[in-house]
């Protein structure tokens, strides 16, 4: 197994190698200082089976360092480990399709369960941003709570309630202010989430949870 570790702070990087060391038997780590560095490493490795990224380094603002990351390379996992637990900054990193988001007071017990979950296939969301959302119609917000066994993110779980009532990518992109490629990444998400392979096999295992995410009013067109 082969991960990219990036991060300004060669300190943060040692203890963090003692964590993904115990991964597997036989882990290859390549590093990376800043965003510039994250980006030719990545460019360098294509092999990468995951990317562990700092949000605050040198070279680009966090989120856009992230945005560039993902559009430059979709097939390879993030997964952000930063100092920040605002729910904004983890929103804003989910958002773009990241597969987790790891504070960096996390003990090592709780960083290393986190990667097992996205080296499944899963997506690893902190406890913060479990609590009960708000602003949901009270069936969205009961569903939405249904699904969080799923390890779906609040961003993936609005993207399948548009998904379950028919909406196409572009309109989904439009409905939640996203591009259609993030679209495609949430989606691809979702099915694996699910285990399923398509629209028609997701909106079936949704029924079959008995979760609700039928709209109280028409989609939107």
């Amino acid at each position: 197994m082969k991960v990219l570790l990036a991060d300004d702070h060669p300190l943060m990087r040692e203890g963090v190698r003692h964590v993904l060391d115990k991964l597997a038997e036989d882990v290859s780590i390549v590093d990376a200082g800043d965003f510039p560095g994250l980006f030719a490493m990545a460019a360098m490795h294509p092999d990468l089976d995951l990317a562990l990224v700092d949000l605050n380094m040198p070279g680009l603002p966090g989120i856009e360092g992230m945005a560039q990351f993902r559009s430059r390379f979709p097939a390879i996992p993030l997964v952000v480990l930063s100092a920040s637990e605002s729910r904004h900054d983890i929103q804003r990193v989910l958002d773009l399709g990241a597969a987790g988001y790891i504070p960096k007071a996390s003990p090592p017990a709780i960083m290393r369960n986190a990667l097992d979950l996205v080296l499944a296939g899963g997506v690893y969301v902190p406890p913060v941003m479990l609590a009960p959302d708000s602003g949901l119609a009270g069936h969205e917000a009961e569903a939405f709570a249904a699904l969080r066994h799923t390890g779906l993110t609040t961003r993936q779980m609005e993207v399948l309630r548009l998904l379950v009532q028919g909406c196409p990518n572009k309109v989904i992109a439009r409905h939640l202010d996203l591009t259609e490629g993030t679209v495609k990444i949430h989606v691809t998400a979702i099915f694996r989430a699910l285990g399923v392979n398509n629209r028609t096999e997701a909106a079936l295992a949704v029924r079959r949870l008995g979760i609700d995410l039928e709209p109280r009013s028409p989609p939107p067109g």
